[in-house]
């Protein structure tokens, strides 16, 4: 009883079981982007954008065919120097672009292979590597 007001007090509810739900979002995104790295073992060959973009469709021709090298699949940058390369593709080829870039084992008669450094759905994820940061 509540002494002030002469009526009985409510009893508070005991929370049932805690339940919890699960959400899964698949990725909305369209397209994915890597960063990648041709590397030569010993001496290798200096490359345009132009031909390694003909490169990478080459690997997807050899590893997956005509439909393989038809995938939408765009070199948004590439330093001649460091041989490092920004590739945007279409969510749905990212897996047969990178089997077939893991698969690449020659260019012009020079052993090579492309490394893949990160990817990404997301452009900006790219920008910024902890791995490469110079901290001192």
């Amino acid at each position: 009883m509540d002494p002030m007001h002469g009526r009985m007090r409510e009893q508070p509810k005991l929370a049932g079981p805690t339940s919890y739900e699960r959400i899964v979002l698949k990725n909305p995104s369209e397209h994915h982007y890597m960063k990648v790295q041709l590397e030569f073992n010993g001496e290798g060959a200096q490359l345009s954008a132009t031909q390694f973009k003909l490169l990478v469709v080459s690997a997807l021709k050899n590893l997956h065919g005509e439909v393989g090298s038809s995938l939408p699949l765009d070199l948004l940058s590439f330093d001649e120097k460091t041989l490092c390369a920004v590739l945007r593709v279409c969510s749905r080829g990212l897996v047969k672009l990178w089997s077939s870039l893991t698969l690449l084992g020659h260019y012009k008669n020079h052993e090579c292979s492309i490394r893949v450094i990160q990817t990404s759905p997301f452009l900006l994820a790219l920008a910024g590597n902890s791995r490469e940061l110079d901290l001192e």
